[in-house]
């Protein structure tokens, strides 16, 4: 079996610390003890925190699964069953790694004011491409009269993640792990024709 590399370690388990602590709350020599590595080896593979944050970032968000909303429309329903089973997917992710904790792109977007530039971008970028993608598949309903063509489908799109991502936000709180999809299921019934 491979061995994993130092860079590999921190990056594996810097996502749970970060999850868990958030950025402000999770310090190097955290993330280093998580990984089982000396913590002068950090800065062997990282500048500095927000640069590990910012990777794991792009990773966490490099890992979601789109694959309901690039399918082809023919054969993956409509677009609200298609948006619903993607926010689904998510809210699982989610409660596999601890509703308690949250989705790790709400942690590190509540810490960015203080996380710096580089993590700010990477929540941005992660925010922005989500955003791009529910964007498309809303077009393509209203285009064929399943979604409301009241609003600008961007402005759906971000309602949308505003919806799961505020549940989310109070399931973490309240450790109920339906909260986003209730939220999210509200949305999206305000998005019907």
């Amino acid at each position: 079996m491979p061995q994993v590399s130092v860079k590999g370690k921190l990056v594996e388990y810097a996502e749970t610390v970060f999850r868990r602590q958030g950025f402000n709350g999770a310090s190097v020599q955290d993330i280093t003890s998580a990984a089982g590595v000396p913590k002068g080896s950090f800065y062997n593979h990282f500048k500095s925190k927000q640069e590990l944050a910012a990777e794991i970032v792009r990773r966490y968000s490099g890992a979601t699964d789109f694959s309901m909303l690039t399918t082809d429309t023919h054969t993956a329903g409509t677009a609200p069953e298609r948006l619903r089973a993607h926010f689904a997917a998510q809210a699982n992710r989610t409660r596999a790694t601890g509703t308690e904790y949250g989705c790790l792109l709400v942690t590190m977007a509540s810490d960015t004011p203080t996380a710096g530039d580089e993590v700010r971008s990477a929540v941005r970028d992660s925010i922005d491409d989500w955003t791009t993608l529910l964007h498309t598949v809303i077009e393509q309903g209203q285009r064929a009269g399943e979604i409301t063509s009241d609003r600008p489908a961007r402005d759906l799109a971000a309602f949308l993640i505003d919806a799961f991502e505020g549940g989310a936000l109070r399931g973490k709180a309240t450790g109920d792990p339906t909260a986003s999809m209730k939220s999210l299921d509200i949305a999206l019934g305000a998005l019907l024709p």
